[in-house]
């Protein structure tokens, strides 16, 4: 199959292992369309029945703890009786702010067993972005993990709750039998917990699958995150989608998952998967690459998620005999490039690729079910990819107002339509979601969700990921909002006025954030460091601009609008400019002056970003 095309014969081609999966497809299929949002069909219940059918099996495995589908069960029943005794019930919040380690899902476990929702908290969040986030829910209780408990007290006083013990501590070791000591202020979580016995807690009103079981934080286009609602039908989608239908899990697999927990392809798609097959979820912290394949080894993984930026990272090491001496066989995830499937495929003994394609917050997915090469796959549902003005996630509309898809094989504006089957749950902010949307685009009447993103047709309803538009790109596996990210320059007092863009970087995924600045006229040198160390204690490490374009003015259009596009082509090239450009090289601690042989350095892909 060529990089850009899928025809009939490649599909044809892999129906034989279609035909393999087909009783996990059948069963996948059943729960993917379940439609009924006041079913009893939840989170917590596919954690109860995995403990009836596979109880003694590990669910979890973390450093040297294995924990079984029996004890996550009744783990989460304890934490569950816990909440409800300090009086939360369905429809209430809570927000997590640990690590990836075990507790985490046992929280959230015991939390859906109540109908209580959690919100994800990025642990990279810290100061202003942070109290933001958390108040966008005005959860009744934040469960810290220790580890993350200097960057809480940060903005501890700034939180809005009305519960008389809002603030939960676990310690930073295996609380299940261990609890340590909480600070001031805080409740020892994992020691009320074990005072809690471990049956099914008692519910006047059980929570369903039309619940709000998770938020997940997205950076959209409107300046700092908005929180995005998930249903545990959610979960159950991924559950039937991903886990049966896409990877066909069982009992004896174990899924290897370093990316952060507070993402929903973590969450949902890696997590919803090992609930699907009553498989192990295997977790590290933090990825690296140097320590993988030995994790993989370790824990005897056979699947592992991804983003691509990982994958890129592993390819980057040196060449092993040991690059095959391993158990992996399957993949899920986003953002693998055409440019490296194969050569991934082929050094690392990789033989399904779960591609995949969706948002948080979106209505809409594709999944890679045949195993197609550099694709997300198809999606049932209705979807279209229309005309967009460069650099904008803004439609094209024509003189009556509608908008036009573009010719089969070109770059498109991928929207999905919003119907009852396939909602929009959008954010908690109402003015955040209805810009998303958008209305009448082909008929009086009709919405759509607004992706956000450049996809492409290659054959047969497979698509191809392009890029992501607009005031949003992805730097480092996470996606970067260009208008927080000026708002936190704006706060520093260094500048007059500043612009964020994405730009690309050789040898990289995504786009390093850039900012083109005009600096304070007060008579002093720009310190670019000084800049860096306030952004360090703003933003997160992948929020922080890689560049810094510093001039005397930004050029604007007639109307006042900067020419954003322009600015962005010209990205960290010097040329003739008498402007001054940083770069915050790795392994470096600020920003350091660009010189033509640094630039041809990192054009050359020399550079190790």
């Amino acid at each position: 199959m060529s990089q850009d095309n899928v025809s009939a014969l490649d599909i044809a081609r892999s129906l034989p292992g279609v035909i393999r999966r087909l009783p996990a497809i059948t069963r996948g299929l059943y729960y993917y369309s379940l439609k009924d949002q006041n079913r009893e069909l939840t989170l917590g219940t596919l954690i109860e029945s995995n403990a009836g059918s596979v109880g003694n099996r590990p669910a979890i495995l973390f450093e040297d703890r294995s924990i079984t589908w029996s004890e996550l069960n009744g783990w989460a029943n304890r934490i569950a009786r816990y909440l409800q005794d300090r009086g939360l019930a369905k429809g209430d919040a809570i927000a997590l702010f640990l690590e990836n380690r075990p507790e985490l899902l046992a929280v959230v476990a015991g939390a859906a067993k109540l109908g209580v929702a959690c919100a994800m908290l990025n642990t990279s969040q810290k100061g202003k972005v942070l109290e933001h986030s958390i108040n966008l829910i005005e959860p009744k209780m934040v469960v810290v993990g220790e580890e993350l408990t200097e960057a809480f007290d940060g903005i501890k006083t700034g939180i809005k709750t009305d519960h008389p013990q809002p603030f939960q501590f676990l310690a930073d070791t295996n609380t299940l039998n261990a609890f340590g000591d909480s600070p001031a202020g805080y409740a020892n979580m994992a020691s009320e917990v074990s005072t809690f016995n471990s049956d099914e807690p008692v519910l006047s009103d059980p929570p369903t699958m039309g619940d709000t079981a998770i938020y997940l934080f997205t950076s959209g286009t409107t300046g700092l995150p908005k929180a995005a609602p998930g249903s545990h039908r959610k979960f159950i989608k991924a559950y039937g989608g991903f886990g049966l239908m896409s990877l066909a899990m069982k009992p004896e697999d174990v899924l290897y998952c370093t990316l952060p927990l507070y993402h929903g392809t973590a969450l949902l798609v890696c997590w919803g998967s090992v609930l699907a097959g009553g498989s192990a979820i295997a977790l590290r912290r933090k990825f690296s690459a140097s320590a993988f394949w030995d994790d993989v080894r370790r824990y005897h993984a056979t699947t592992f998620g991804y983003v691509g930026e990982l994958c890129r990272y592993l390819l980057n090491q040196p060449p092993s005999e040991q690059d095959r001496n391993h158990s992996l066989t399957k993949m899920i995830g986003n953002g693998l490039r055409p440019s490296i499937w194969k050569e991934f495929k082929e050094r690392f003994g990789i033989e399904t690729v779960a591609e995949l394609y969706a948002s948080s917050e979106g209505n809409i997915g594709f999944s890679n079910f045949f195993n197609m090469d550099n694709t997300v796959g198809f999606s049932t549902a209705p979807y279209k990819l229309v005309k967009f003005h460069d650099g904008t996630r803004d439609p094209i509309r024509d003189d009556k107002g509608f908008m036009k898809e573009v010719a089969k094989g070109q770059p498109g504006l991928l929207i999905g339509e919003i119907t009852e089957k396939w909602s929009f749950e959008g954010y908690t902010q109402q003015d955040a979601t209805e810009k998303s949307i958008l209305r009448n685009a082909f008929k009086k009447g009709d919405a759509w969700f607004n992706t956000g993103d450049v996809l492409k047709e290659i054959g047969c309803g497979h698509l191809q990921f392009v890029d992501r538009m607009g005031d949003t790109f992805r730097w480092k596996g996470e996606n970067v909002s260009t208008t927080e990210v000026e708002n936190i320059i704006d706060g520093s007092g260094l500048v007059e006025e500043a612009i964020v863009y994405g730009v690309e970087i050789p040898g990289t995924n995504g786009k390093a954030g850039m900012v083109t600045l005009v600096p304070q006229s007060n008579g002093r040198a720009f310190d670019a460091n000084k800049l860096f160390k306030y952004l360090r204690d703003n933003l997160p490490a992948y929020a922080v601009p890689v560049f810094v374009r510093v001039t005397q003015a930004i050029e604007k259009t007639g109307t006042f609008k900067y020419r954003k596009v322009d600015i962005q082509k010209a990205g960290y090239s010097l040329g003739d400019s008498s402007d001054n450009i940083y770069a915050w090289l790795p392994r470096t601690d600020g920003y350091t002056l660009l010189t033509p042989e640094l630039v041809s350095e990192i054009d050359g892909g020399n550079v190790s970003f």
